[in-house]
Parts: C-alpha cells; sequence; structure tokens
C-alpha cells in the first residue's frame, strides 16, 4: 500500500514538473503584430518641385550687395521678379541686367517715377535686361543696338561701346558706363550702373513740347488809294457863255483881254 502511495505522488510530481515547463517554454500569446512597414519620404510639394537646385534669385543677389532697394522695389511691384525667375529656370542662353543703384534713381528729376505708369514701369526694368549673358569680355563683339525685354527699335535703343578698361551704354538719352560686376555664374551677369537707362520710348514723349512759336505780326495793310472819280460837270450852258462873252471881254484894242464862263 504504502509503495503504491508513493509511486503515484511521484508520478504527479513528475507530471507538474512537466506541465511547469510546458508553461515556462509556452507563455501567453500574444497578439498577432503587423508585419513592419518602411515609412517611405513624404512626397515633393508642387513649390519644392518647381524650384530645382541652383535657382538664381535676382533680389536676393541685391538685397546682399546692397544699395539697390529702389531697384528692388521696381522689380516686386511690377512683378517681374518672378519674371526673372521663370525666365533663370527655363531659359538656355541666361541673362544680362544692368542694375542702376539707389543713387542713380535719386538723379532723376523729383517724382519721375510717380508720374509713371504701371506699364511704363514694367517697360522700364525690361529696357535694363539683355536675353542673353554676356560676360565682359563679349561686350567687345556685340552688334548693336543690343535687344532687351523691353523690345528694339529707334525708339529703344541701346548701343554699347567696349573699351579697354570700360564699357560704355547709351540710349539717346543715356550716357553712363558699367561700374562694377554685382554677380556672374555664366548664366546670369548682373552689372552695376549709375545712371538709370531712359527709353526715348517713355521719356522723349513725356518731354515737353515746345511751345509754338508766335504768329509772325501781320504787315499793316497799305491803304489803296481812292480812285480819283471826277464829279459830274454840270452841263455848259453854251449860249450863256456866248452872250457872257460878247458883253464883256472885248477890250478897246478889240483884243480879248479875258474869258469868264459862267457853269
Amino acid at each position: 500500500m504504502k509503495p503504491q502511495y508513493l509511486l503515484s505522488s511521484f508520478s504527479i510530481f513528475l507530471l507538474f514538473l512537466h506541465c511547469t515547463n510546458t508553461f515556462a517554454q509556452s507563455p501567453a500569446a500574444a497578439p498577432a503584430q503587423a508585419p513592419a512597414v518602411v515609412a517611405s519620404p513624404p512626397a515633393a510639394t508642387p513649390t519644392q518641385a518647381a524650384a530645382p537646385h541652383g535657382i538664381t534669385n535676382v533680389t536676393k543677389i541685391l538685397e546682399k550687395a546692397g544699395h539697390f532697394t529702389i531697384l528692388i522695389r521696381l522689380l516686386r511691384s511690377t512683378q517681374e521678379e518672378s519674371h526673372l525667375f521663370s525666365a533663370l529656370n527655363d531659359s538656355s542662353t541666361g541673362l544680362t541686367i544692368f542694375a542702376p543703384t539707389d543713387s542713380a534713381f535719386s538723379e532723376l528729376k523729383s517724382g519721375t517715377l510717380n508720374t509713371l505708369s504701371d506699364g511704363d514701369k514694367s517697360e522700364l526694368v525690361k529696357f535694363h535686361v539683355v536675353p542673353t549673358f554676356l560676360s565682359t569680355s563679349q561686350f567687345q563683339t556685340v552688334s548693336n543696338p543690343l535687344g532687351t525685354w523691353a523690345g528694339t527699335g529707334s525708339r529703344l535703343p541701346l548701343n554699347v561701346t567696349s573699351y579697354p578698361n570700360s564699357v560704355n551704354i547709351t540710349t539717346g538719352l543715356t550716357n553712363t558706363s558699367l561700374s562694377g560686376t554685382v554677380y556672374t555664374d555664366n548664366h546670369l551677369a548682373i552689372y552695376k550702373i549709375e545712371k538709370v537707362l531712359l527709353p526715348k520710348d517713355i521719356f522723349a514723349s513725356n518731354a515737353p513740347a515746345p511751345a509754338p512759336a508766335a504768329p509772325a505780326p501781320e504787315k499793316p495793310t497799305k491803304a489803296v488809294p481812292a480812285a480819283n472819280v471826277e464829279s459830274p460837270v454840270a452841263p455848259v450852258h453854251i449860249s450863256r457863255a456866248v452872250w457872257f462873252m460878247h458883253n464883256n471881254v472885248v477890250g478897246s484894242d478889240g483884243i480879248v483881254a479875258a474869258a469868264v464862263f459862267a457853269l
């Protein structure tokens, strides 16, 4: 009896150890986990996609250089800032900009810019932009007149003359020279000038017209002498004259001394 009891107790003990090991090796099943997913980078926004690396911002360059606040204001108010940005992105020929300093604008007659229409302001800015990249050495071989964003023709002349140590620019109303290089990267060149380039198309037509010449004084009209019109002669009665002579003009010597005709 006692051996059977011991055997049963031992069997129960072995069963307990087996179950303990089983539970230790097999913990409670955790909830199933989804397979890990590697996060992809966020898609580029349209603004980022539209601005490729290396695009040049003209106004940022001018701000960094200093002394171009009026030109920057004109670029922004006329929307030419955006036009320049797009052109530098799309153009394969590059751009050249003649940038007047603040002191150049101060030489204009007071209120000049305020008298211009929005269209004229835009044309003034475009007149300072050549639609191709020009290094200082290339000014020696360009053909005049230079074409600008404002156009070409007799009303928009822009002529460049290169000398060993300078480059001269004339418009028919402005005569100035390049006074320095603000920026160049073989696609964009910005040159500093000390006078605003005035196109004839805007400023020649705005010049006050000369006063009309005073009319020449009229020459006094020479009086034409009235024609001598003889008064009609009253008819003479011959019979009375003959009678008067017969009675009054015969002298003692028989010679006629006088004759008076009664009218």
